[in-house]
């Protein structure tokens, strides 16, 4: 059958090449993400396509890992290797190809039809266009566009919530590291002030008294280095897992330290309104409650013309005239006028706009709280840095002295060690509880929080 123009669908067509026809791009959308983020947090994650990609990151990884492994490194590999962000960046490009297929015409309909009545043959062929489908084609386009980039910013926010558990994980993981290595040298101190208490028990210069508070604080010290690397190997293990390494990339190396503390805490103004501004769930709770708002208006521009299609119909038949016409199928609203669709439209906006003031008062909320955890785990650790180390390094120097000079009992020597060795676990606690509120506050806020050098950890 020969193709024919009719005005209305010519009419359509025009509509549809001014509200303009988006594309698939070959990255998926995913390279406006990339570039988002790595101006964002300073690191470009990269979606795996082809098998080169595959061996390119995997190159990189493996080039990261050949000297003990920053927090900057760990984010880095997190963005490029972790399996379940990379089903996450796979969103963007569903996204933009259900933006594309939104923004083209539906596809005609062709029905052929061949009847026989006795000796009659009736042949009838009928071209049929949705007209209410190529109308609607801008607003329908409009809506997946705003859908499109409600996910953009969905993957971006998730991204960044990687990157700060990511950041988290490592700084426990070399907390616990530093933990072990503490433990074991407080056991080793143990096991010889054991020892030596046992040889003056037998000389008679320690009571049994004495020996048995040695031993228990051995047995004590022995089982702490036992559960210190339990919570090490957890720890590591957690940190594996969101680089989504295995095998011999698993057997990484950590610094032997976490980070020093900064000279000042960060001083922030107005978080909330950082937090408000900064976010990208936001940022993505607004854009759903515009597509929502848009699909709304959609709803109430079809309530009544649910099926509106024209079509060119054309009968021939052995002994009838051909026939040419065209035909228009309405659904009359007779029973269902639309009300029930736009009030649950209705009720979805209200939904939507309600979620966006829930994701508001959370962030308000949690970039206050994020913000005093991290100046009081700073507070804190300052206090264990500038007080109580030096207290009791100070004790432990006169404790030596009065040893030295015979007016302090080996006894009061060990007693002394072991209230320092508590004194310096409670300092690296104190200390990876202010990097991991740090890590924290940065997700709140959507914002990098720049109080210290990264790139001096391996140095560290």
């Amino acid at each position: 059958m020969t193709k024919i123009l009719l005005r209305p669908l010519a009419a359509a067509a025009v509509l549809a090449v001014l509200s303009g026809c988006a594309s698939v791009t070959p990255d998926g959308g995913f390279g406006q993400v990339a570039a988002t983020t790595k101006a964002r947090i300073g690191h470009e994650p990269r979606i795996v396509r082809t098998d080169d990609d595959k061996r390119d990151i995997a190159n990189t990884v493996q080039s990261i890992l050949r000297q003990p492994l920053g927090a900057n490194d760990a984010v880095r590999i997190a963005l490029l290797n972790n399996p379940g962000l990379q089903t996450t960046y796979w969103e963007v490009g569903i996204a933009q190809a259900d933006l594309a297929q939104a923004s083209r015409l539906p596809n005609p309909s062709l029905d052929f039809k061949r009847t026989r009545a006795g000796g009659d043959i009736e042949i009838e062929r009928t071209f049929t266009v949705n007209l209410i489908g190529a109308l609607t084609l801008p607003l329908a386009s409009r809506l997946e566009s705003r859908r499109y980039e409600q996910v953009r910013l969905l993957v971006g926010a998730a991204i960044e919530r990687q990157a700060a558990e990511t950041r988290r994980a490592w700084y426990e993981a070399v907390a616990a590291q530093q933990g072990v290595a503490y433990a074991r040298q407080v056991n080793k101190a143990a096991e010889a002030s054991a020892e030596l208490s046992a040889r003056m028990a037998q000389a008679g210069n320690a009571s049994q008294l004495d020996l048995a508070r040695e031993q228990a604080f051995q047995a004590e010290a022995a089982a702490a280095v036992v559960r210190a690397e339990r919570q090490a190997l957890g720890a590591r293990e957690r940190l594996t897992r969101l680089l989504g390494l295995w095998g011999e990339n698993a057997s990484y190396a950590l610094p032997d330290r976490l980070p020093d503390l900064p000279a000042a805490p960060a001083e922030l103004n107005d978080i909330e309104r950082m937090a408000i501004s900064q976010r990208l769930d936001i940022q993505a709770a607004r854009a759903e409650a515009q597509a929502t708002a848009s699909a709304l208006g959609l709803t109430k521009t079809t309530r009544f013309i649910n099926v509106l299609d024209l079509g060119y119909v054309r009968n021939t038949g052995s002994d009838l005239p051909t026939s040419r016409g065209y035909e228009i199928s309405l659904e009359l609203p007779l029973f269902d006028w639309g009300g029930a669709r736009v009030a649950r439209a209705e009720a979805i906006y209200m939904q939507s706009v309600n979620r966006v003031a829930e994701a508001a008062v959370n962030a308000r909320s949690e970039a206050r709280e994020a913000y005093l955890g991290y100046r009081s785990s700073y507070d804190l650790a300052r206090h264990y840095r500038d007080d109580v180390i030096p207290l009791r390094k100070k004790i432990s120097g006169e404790v030596l002295l009065r040893y030295n000079g015979m007016l302090a009992s080996t006894f009061e020597l060990l007693a002394d060690a072991r209230e320092q060795a508590g004194a310096v676990n409670a300092y690296i606690d104190a200390l990876k509880d202010f990097w991991v509120a740090h890590a924290t506050l940065e997700a709140s806020l959507g914002a990098q929080v720049g109080n210290h050098d990264m790139n001096k950890e391996h140095k560290q």
